[in-house]
């Protein structure tokens, strides 16, 4: 039996699939942003759910609650509706493919479930995805390969950089692995 955490975004979804031992089966993201419509993303999403549903026996889906309120200098209520909205169709996506119930996790009860404690900028800690991708990194160890690209143009040509879907796979990591801890005390 495995648990499908999700981190859901228009631009990039990430996923991860633990064992119930806590074993890695699959850490990975569905890029998004070439795809211009709701729908695109949404079949898009659904063919690698699907995948997903072949290739391992899931038994609990975990997905990031979408963000509830505004805050200085982040999205935008278009934004924030866009977001709440993807992310209802991909978790009925969910049900109707795994015929799961998705829950639901609050993003900070999630790390504090893990043990993972955000330095706030102010105490001089970096931005939030940094620190969330530092510890999952760390949890996964120096022989977990993340997936890279090199960059083409600009100053740093030629400098081989993490995917930016690392930082969605490391939500999607937390995600899963506070379900493991919820679920398997």
């Amino acid at each position: 039996m495995a648990i499908l955490g999700l981190d859901i975004s228009t631009s990039c979804t990430g996923y991860c699939l633990l064992e119930d031992d806590g074993t890695i089966k699959g850490l990975g993201f569905i890029p998004l942003g070439k795809h211009k419509t709701h729908f695109d993303k949404a079949n898009r999403v659904m063919s690698d759910l699907r995948q997903l549903k072949k290739n391992h026996n899931i038994s609990i889906i975990a997905i990031e609650e979408n963000l509830q309120s505004f805050r200085t200098g982040f999205s935008s209520a278009q934004t924030l509706s866009s977001l709440a909205k993807f992310n209802g169709v991909v978790a009925y996506l969910c049900e109707d493919i795994f015929g799961l119930q998705p829950q639901f996790f609050n993003v900070n009860s999630a790390r504090k479930t893990v043990g993972l404690k955000i330095i706030s900028r102010k105490k001089g800690g970096v931005n939030t995805k940094d620190q969330v991708l530092e510890w999952a990194k760390s949890e996964l160890g120096p022989s977990y390969s993340w997936p890279t690209k090199t960059l083409k143009s600009g100053p740093r040509k030629n400098q081989t950089v993490l995917e930016p879907g690392c930082y969605d796979m490391a939500d999607a990591y937390v995600i899963a692995r506070s379900a493991l801890l919820e679920h398997f005390k």
